[in-house]
C-alpha cells in the first residue's frame, strides 16, 4: 500500500471513528489502543487515513483546538517554517502558507463563508 495517508487528531476519536464510517462507508483497517487513546487507519475506497487522539503536550491539536488559519500559520513560524504568505482573505477563504523545515509548501486556509459560493 503507498500513498499519503492523513492522519486526524481528534478530541474523540471513538466517536469520529463511527462517524466516518456512518458517513463515508470507512471501514477499520487498523486500531490500537482502548477508550479514546486510540490511533485507527480507516479505509473510504482505495483511500486511506488515520484517526488519534489529541495530544497537546506532542503538538497534536484538533482542528478546533487550531482555530483560524492565522493561529496556525504562527504556530508554524514559531516550530520553524516559513511563512511564504501571511493568512488574508482570497477568493471566498481566509488562506495562508508556509514552508517546513523539510521544503513542502502548504497552504492553510479556512472557508469565510458557506462552501462551496
Amino acid at each position: 500500500m503507498t500513498g499519503v495517508q492523513p492522519e486526524l487528531w481528534v478530541d474523540r476519536p471513538s466517536e469520529a471513528i463511527t462517524f466516518y464510517q456512518a458517513a463515508f462507508g470507512a471501514t477499520v483497517v487498523h486500531q490500537a489502543g482502548e477508550g479514546e487513546d486510540i490511533v485507527a487507519q480507516l479505509a473510504v475506497g482505495d483511500a486511506y487515513f488515520w484517526v488519534a487522539n489529541t495530544d497537546p503536550g506532542q503538538g497534536r491539536f484538533s482542528a478546533v483546538a487550531i482555530g483560524d488559519p492565522d493561529t496556525m500559520v504562527s504556530a508554524a513560524r514559531a516550530a520553524g517554517a516559513t511563512v511564504t504568505s501571511s493568512a488574508s482573505d482570497e477568493h471566498g477563504w481566509r488562506l495562508g502558507r508556509i514552508t517546513d523545515p523539510f521544503g513542502h509548501h502548504w497552504e492553510i486556509g479556512t472557508p469565510i463563508g458557506p462552501w462551496p459560493p
